[in-house]
């Protein structure tokens, strides 16, 4: 295991349909750390989401829990390795539920630096946004 490691955690309103969800993009569910509260959905070696129902995420802090349906409150952004990888996985992501939000002058700005992103909204309204940036020394 990774001395770093990266876990996200995202309140889902019905937890079977997120880990369906993060499946269909190609994702691992983690059994040892699943349970009837929480999945752990398997990015890769140093990226993992929890995925935890919202009576579960509540015991995380006594701040409310973010309408990410109506407000955002966080972009994931996800570096891929290539711009097809990156339309692979907003295709996969559309299919599964999600909703893509497209902005031309964003898609500009990221044109002018060499930049491929697209931006996709889970069905509990979390925004992540896989890009592919060929930048030198990567």
């Amino acid at each position: 295991m990774s001395t770093k490691m990266i876990f996200i955690n995202l309140p889902v309103a019905d937890l079977d349909r997120s880990k369906g969800f993060y499946e269909a993009l190609g994702w691992k569910v983690n059994e040892d750390f699943t349970d009837q509260n929480a999945a752990c959905i398997v990015v890769d070696d140093n990226i993992c989401l929890m995925l935890l129902t919202k009576d579960f995420f509540t015991t995380f802090s006594k701040r409310p829990i973010a309408d990410t349906g109506g407000a955002i409150g966080a972009a994931y952004a996800l570096s891929l390795g290539s711009a097809a990888e990156v339309d692979a996985l907003t295709d996969a992501a559309v299919a599964a539920g999600a909703t893509e939000e497209t902005n031309d002058d964003k898609k500009a700005q990221e044109a002018q630096v060499g930049m491929h992103g697209r931006t996709f909204i889970d069905p509990d309204g979390h925004q992540w946004e896989p890009f592919f940036m060929d930048y030198p020394g990567a």
